[in-house]
């Protein structure tokens, strides 16, 4: 799912929309060995996706390992032989588990409370959860629900959350980072690694232990509502180095990265939560521009993949969306690109996936498409027993079914679910928000601020008065004064700052209207503001109003900080990778 499904299924009480091949027996490849394992003891285990954290039974006391994985004695009570490989107990694993199991295993549904996830991990054996703002209390409340629903869950659960950081934040509580088109424009791989290890170490403090980022699209449409500041930028050289160093970040930490929207959402208009997009890229096209980060994706050994809901008639002249499309999933993913992890959908509740077929059809779809995982289904009973239905009577086969549970489970095994501990709720807020944490945050925020235009030395604003108007201003204002900036009332400033939030060509206007004296524009949002600021004598981006970069914005105006962020998507008439400084 993106993150930015915001609406979701209670389990069984359905909700209100809220707006957001390794063959059985065979390892996967690519997978370091993680050391010598114990086997089952008549056949070997397996599981899905996740990170570590808050894998484990969940539970306070005993041991971490869920019945019957390596490391307990299994059905028989005899202890289990020792393998090289550490996932080869999978395939023997999958073959003991009952249908229901299987097919539960295919689900990551939403849940509006700790009780009714209980039920729903008793009633359809789902391989997990993703959680949203609601599902969130304090850090040491959320590591205790993390702990009883992995504890009440056979096999360990994939608990996941949409924190790409920036606009898609889910975490109420962790520490604030601009976002990847603000690490684009550091355009330093350790910055983008250093990020997602600090993301990463705070949900695993909680039990979480997947995260449905980082985002793969290229961002090459301006106008593109639902991607935008979510892409590392329009120029796959330069976003596939960063999304590599992200999913290392993420996945060395312990938790399972997702790399989205597959096969690229970056070029369009139409929103998916609420259309369904077509991008009229030809294969050639999408080899050039959209395939290079996920090829650089699978290459640093991504855990996860999820799928757009978009049709690309270059690549399947089906009409269905990519998430239906065996041509893209199985064809493209698995076969042209080697993919040999889970595939997850995007969320099932968007429109774009919901336009063609009926509610019941899209998850059977799905899975006979390629995909291994089904996110947030409308309504998990209807999907459940639709799939359950279509594996009976031959429309999934069996077989089909084994190979998305052996990759899940295998991916569960990857991460240490099976034996990991659980989250320590007495720890938990300690690992949070560090002096540490926030430092890498604003080390990034000050790197990626980016100064495009700056016409006669206007900045930095040292002894001038200055007047700060738009979104954000009071913030702004008030940390320009920490940096010994006077403010005043527009009518006594010697210089304007203009701040904006995707104001588009309203932004000209806003400029005019400031005219009178020197303007500086100042990109909180989309950097595309700045193609409409052409009247400003500087002009600079931020790629978020969060306040750790208006804070690290106040620093360069002041010039406490020289800029050094450099455009990662063409904006101010200006081109990829230009960037002033002082």
């Amino acid at each position: 799912m993106s993150a930015d499904s915001r609406s979701r299924s209670a389990g069984p009480a359905r909700r209100r929309p809220r707006r957001r091949d390794a063959a059985p027996g065979r390892p996967l490849l690519g997978r370091p060995l993680l050391g010598r394992l114990p086997l089952a003891a008549a056949v070997a285990l397996v599981l899905p996706l996740a990170g570590c954290g808050g894998g484990g039974d969940g539970g306070g006391t005993g041991s971490s390992a869920h019945p019957g994985s390596p490391g307990t004695s299994g059905s028989s009570g005899r202890k289990a032989p020792v393998t090289k490989a550490p996932d080869a107990w999978v395939p023997g694993y999958v073959a003991k588990m009952s249908l229901r199991e299987k097919v539960g295993q295919l689900f990551v549904p939403t849940f509006s409370s700790r009780a009714s996830a209980l039920a729903i991990v008793r009633k359809y054996h789902v391989g997990g959860f993703i959680y949203f703002p609601e599902n969130f209390s304090s850090p040491a409340g959320t590591a205790e629900q993390s702990n009883a629903l992995q504890k009440a869950s056979k096999v360990p659960l994939l608990l996941g959350v949409d924190e790409e950081q920036g606009i898609v934040s889910r975490t109420p509580f962790i520490t604030r980072f601009p976002g990847n088109m603000a690490l684009g424009a550091t355009q330093s791989t350790a910055d983008a690694r250093a990020a997602a290890q600090v993301t990463a170490t705070e949900l695993r403090a909680v039990g979480i232990n997947l995260d449905y980022a980082p985002d793969a699209d290229v961002n090459v449409n301006p106008r593109n509502p639902v991607i935008g500041l979510r892409s590392f930028g329009s120029d796959p050289a330069r976003v596939s180095p960063l999304l590599s160093a992200a999913i290392a970040g993420y996945q060395d930490t312990g938790v399972a990265a997702t790399a989205k929207h597959f096969p690229g959402h970056g070029d369009t208009a139409t929103d998916s939560h609420t259309g369904l997009p077509v991008i009229t890229h030809s294969a050639a096209q999408w080899r050039k521009l959209d395939a290079p980060p996920f090829r650089a994706a699978i290459d640093a050994g991504v855990d996860m993949i999820m799928t757009a809901h978009i049709v690309v008639p270059g690549l399947d002249k089906s009409g269905d969306p990519s998430t239906l499309s065996k041509t893209v999933l199985t064809g493209l993913l698995r076969g042209e690109l080697g993919y040999k992890g889970v595939i997850t959908t995007d969320s099932l509740q968007m429109a774009g996936v919901r336009e063609k077929y009926g509610d019941a059809a899209v998850p059977v779809r799905a899975i006979n498409a390629g995909a291994d995982q089904l996110l947030m289904p409308p309504s998990l009973s209807k999907a459940y027993n639709a799939v359950l239905k279509a594996v009976q009577s031959g429309k999934i086969t069996q077989r089909r079914l084994d190979e998305s549970v052996t990759r899940i489970l295998d991916l569960k095994q990857k991460r240490g679910l099976f034996k990991a501990p659980p989250a320590d709720p007495a720890k938990a807020s300690a690992q949070i928000g560090t002096p540490q944490q926030k430092a890498t945050a604003r080390r990034v925020a000050e790197h990626a601020v980016t100064l495009v235009r700056n016409e006669h030395g206007l900045l930095p604003l040292k002894g001038r008065k200055v007047s700060v108007t738009g979104p954000d201003s009071a913030a702004l204002g008030a940390a320009l004064r920490e940096q010994g900036v006077a403010t005043a009332a527009p009518g006594a400033a010697d210089v304007h700052v203009l701040t904006t939030v995707n104001a588009g060509t309203a932004t000209a206007a806003r400029v005019g209207a400031l005219a009178s004296k020197p303007v500086v524009v100042a990109a909180l949002g989309r950097p595309y503001d700045l193609d409409h600021a052409a009247g400003a004598a500087a002009t600079l981006a931020t790629y978020s109003s969060g306040s750790t970069s208006v804070a690290a914005l106040a620093r360069v105006l002041s010039g406490a900080v020289k800029p050094a962020g450099k455009l990662p998507v063409p904006a101010g008439g200006q081109p990829v990778g230009h960037g002033l400084s002082y």
